[in-house]
């Protein structure tokens, strides 16, 4: 969501992100100036089809866009830490940190984990499963030194570094809790050892384990069952609760959105087309991709209804369209004006934006754009 002033609920503040990749064919605008703001406690869900910049948001929020990525634009922290007994907030501009700098790398797996889309490229084949995860907790998780049990008060001011038996308990237990049989033993497999479910597991495992401020969670179910798969919302959801995390949830599928998020940013070709609260969009969806989203997803009971389907293909990123980048697929286009004029993201209802020429005010006002709406 855009907001113009910073609240104490405010976890991460991304303003006017862009990341530009120079490339032999041509430049591509991967994210074409991201607004939105991160919440703590809630879940912030992002939606788009594949290279509509979700992910590259993700790992700019992180400070890992890979090369030849050039990041312009403001990614701020708001990191609360008690000092002289008193709780203050810190804010850090991560897209200044150095990526290989000591400041960055204690944010990364601490304050901000991520569960990324590929767990065999992620995981170190010659480290155990539990390896990875004694290691993030060893690094990053402190337990208060009165005790030495799962509860943690991120108010407490005296903590300890977890031991070495402490972290391997708490690795079977996170591997216990995301589904992994036998975590006992699983806990000394090596990734090659595990399946591709598996190893997503631990990767899930690995980000909970240290109790971060903000979890990043980049299709994090996409390759399990549906049981495990609400067996690890249900773990996320828990989570959230017990210490106040933020999630910033990517995924492909509305249903996963609507039973997670409290708001969501729906994106193409790099833009945020529509963002809101969850409610207010699958109610009343402002942006014709949006609708479109949300009329192709099947209904219990529907038997006879067509599933909506949108016309053509995603454009190359070499050669986006002039004006409005959805113009050529959308149902609502009107020629000499969605072909012509980039639409600005507005306001058209309360906490709902949508990028979309029916509600940019600098546009006249026309008979054809009240038909458009009403039809809408």
């Amino acid at each position: 969501m855009i907001v113009n002033e910073i609240t104490d609920d405010v976890l991460v503040s991304i303003r006017d992100l862009r990341i530009r990749f120079d490339v032999r064919d041509g430049i591509v605008n991967a994210v074409d100036g991201a607004n939105f703001t991160i919440r703590r406690g809630k879940t912030l869900g992002v939606i788009g089809e594949s290279g509509c910049g979700k992910s590259m948001t993700a790992k700019a929020i992180m400070n890992m866009v890979p090369k030849p990525g050039i990041m312009t634009g403001e990614v701020t922290l708001y990191k609360r830490h008690v000092e002289n007994g008193s709780q203050i907030v810190e804010e850090i501009r991560l897209d200044q940190l150095d990526k290989d700098g000591e400041e960055i790398r204690k944010i990364r797996g601490g304050t901000i984990t991520m569960i990324f889309q590929e767990p065999m490229s992620s995981l170190t084949p010659v480290f155990s499963a539990g390896f990875h995860i004694m290691e993030a907790v060893k690094l990053h998780r402190f337990l208060p030194i009165e005790s030495i049990g799962e509860t943690m008060t991120r108010n407490i001011q005296k903590k300890r570094q977890v031991s070495l038996e402490e972290a391997r308990e708490i690795a079977i237990d996170m591997l216990q809790k995301v589904g992994l049989p036998n975590a006992a033993q699983r806990v000394d497999s090596y990734p090659h050892q595990l399946s591709g479910g598996q190893r997503q597991r631990v990767m899930i495992a690995i980000a909970l384990s240290t109790h971060p401020d903000l979890l990043i969670a980049d299709e994090p179910t996409t390759a399990l069952d549906v049981s495990i798969e609400a067996q690890i919302l249900d773990l996320m959801r828990e989570l959230q609760e017990t210490v106040d995390m933020a999630i910033l949830f990517i995924t492909h599928n509305m249903g996963v959105i609507a039973e997670m998020a409290d708001e969501m940013v729906v994106m193409y070709m790099g833009k945020e087309v529509e963002e809101g609260s969850v409610i207010d969009i699958f109610e009343n969806p402002k942006h014709p991709y949006t609708r479109l989203l949300l009329a192709s997803i099947p209904e219990i009971g529907e038997k006879k209804r067509e599933l909506a389907t949108i016309k053509g293909m995603t454009p190359s990123p070499f050669d986006l369209p002039t004006g409005c980048v959805f113009h050529p697929r959308c149902p609502d286009f009107m020629p000499g004006k969605c072909d012509v004029v980039k639409p600005l993201l507005a306001t058209v209802a309360k906490n709902q934006n949508a990028r979309c020429l029916m509600y940019d005010p600098c546009w006249p006002d026309t008979a054809e754009a009240q038909a458009i709406k009403a039809k809408a």
